[in-house]
């Protein structure tokens, strides 16, 4: 009797993306570049394959992508090597090795791609599955923190999903956590036995890490378990307020989750997660990301303040198909790369207002350039000078309390004043 032959079959977790899939992908990745285009970040791509000590350093050694997740193997040289898990400590390598660091600040970048992380398949969860990532380099402040939730926000709604919920922490700077963890530490020793046996392993190794069991044993437990939000110093707890204030002004529907800490070790101040409304108890996050202030002079860079996230693309094609959503019907707004005027502000006012306009021009297809984080005029105006741009909007306090923008024309040095209701129309009519 002839040998049967065998019949092979993709990777258990791994999965082909067939013809007939392939144009939903690709109206992601327009989409996320299109709007990653408008915002003047530049896209980078980094090897799949990484130093494994390059992950045990960035993402943290008692992580559970460091300690049961990572595809980690010896090369014939005898290196250690990983896929890699997740995108950010590959930017940062990346940043510091090829010289990034001397770029002005801040220095916007974005990756689309594949990661790897060894864990049980299910559904919206693969071995190998796609992601998009942003990341904002060199400015502390949380106005970027806003920006980039506007971004990924932008992103959901023109991929037509709406019905989802951004929650947001502070898990603080190394100060407060420190006092925040003996809190919680003491509270779970305390009930031993009410917990998970890999939650008494998180409680020697990560405590902070017990917020984020998925078990519902542990779910019960952390329902009384003390709050990071009321252990915040001055400073983290004066930033968090500011980052919701920002989001209330520019009316993106979050909630404040006390107990959201994120899975990664490099994390600080804010941390967020974008959600299904109707989250089911488990269910994954489409996106998710935060502030990492430490890790890149952690990594042997400079002391560099830093924001980012990523998206899960299976995860939102699950969540499209079960919406019902036809985005290939959708037409994607192209921008090109180089501005066609420059936004300047002063002052706290005049930066919420920003975000808002920054919208106005998207929708309408005008491309603009921008430094939020900034708050000298001085610096501002020079850059806009650098872009080559023919105007510059300039958004001051005084503008901001009386809704109007000042015009400035760059190579004659004539300005006017604008109802900020009228720009668009305005710009229109200039850049015809």
């Amino acid at each position: 009797m002839p040998k049967r032959k065998r019949k092979f079959n993709a990777v258990s977790g791994m999965f082909d993306i067939l013809p007939s899939e392939y144009p939903l992908w690709l109206k992601i990745e327009e989409v996320v570049s299109s709007i990653a285009n408008f915002y003047g970040f530049s896209k980078i791509t980094t090897p799949i394959l990484e130093e494994e000590e390059l992950f045990v350093k960035g993402t943290g050694q008692d992580t559970e992508i460091v300690e049961k997740q990572m595809y980690s193997f010896k090369t014939k040289g005898g290196k250690r090597v990983v896929l890699r898990p997740e995108f950010t400590p590959s930017i940062v390598r990346a940043y510091i090795q090829n010289g990034m660091e001397s770029l002005p600040k801040p220095v916007k970048l974005w990756s689309f791609g594949p990661v790897f992380r060894y864990e049980r398949p299910q559904k919206g969860r693969y071995r190998q599955f796609w992601q998009f990532n942003f990341e904002i380099f060199g400015d502390k402040s949380p106005i970027q923190d806003v920006l980039l939730i506007q971004i990924f926000s932008d992103i959901l709604r023109d991929l037509s999903l709406s019905k989802w919920i951004v929650e947001v922490n502070s898990i603080g700077c190394k100060e407060c956590r420190s006092y925040y963890l003996r809190q919680l530490k003491n509270y779970y020793k305390n009930r031993l036995r009410e917990i998970c046996p890999e939650c008494e392993k998180r409680l020697k190794k990560n405590p902070l890490r017990l917020l984020d069991c998925k078990e519902e044993k542990c779910q019960r437990v952390k329902k009384f378990a003390p709050q990071i939000v009321n252990s915040l110093c001055e400073d983290c707890h004066q930033y968090l307020k500011r980052v919701l204030e920002i989001l209330d002004t520019i009316q993106i529907p979050y909630v404040l989750n006390p107990y959201l800490v994120r899975g990664l070790d490099y994390y600080t101040k804010t941390v967020f997660e974008f959600v299904p409304q109707d989250k089911k108890e488990g269910q994954s996050a489409l996106i998710g990301g935060g502030r990492y202030d430490y890790l890149i002079n952690q990594m042997g860079g400079k002391d560099t303040p830093a924001i980012g996230g990523a998206g899960g693309v299976e995860r939102i094609i699950e969540e499209i198909r079960e919406q019902k959503i036809n985005i290939l019907a959708k037409r994607v707004e192209r921008f090109e790369k180089k501005p066609k005027m420059f936004l300047a502000q002063l002052g706290e006012l005049a930066k919420e207002k920003s975000l808002t306009l920054l919208e106005e021009f998207r929708k309408n297809k005008i491309i603009i350039g921008e430094n939020v984080g900034k708050d000298n005029l001085k610096v501002q105006l020079e850059q806009a000078a650098k872009l080559g741009v023919k105007y510059t909007l300039i958004l001051g306090q005084r503008e901001a309390l009386e809704d109007t923008v000042i015009i400035r024309n760059m190579e004659t040095g004539i300005q006017e004043i604008v109802f900020i209701k009228d720009i668009v129309k305005e710009i229109k009519k200039k850049v015809k």
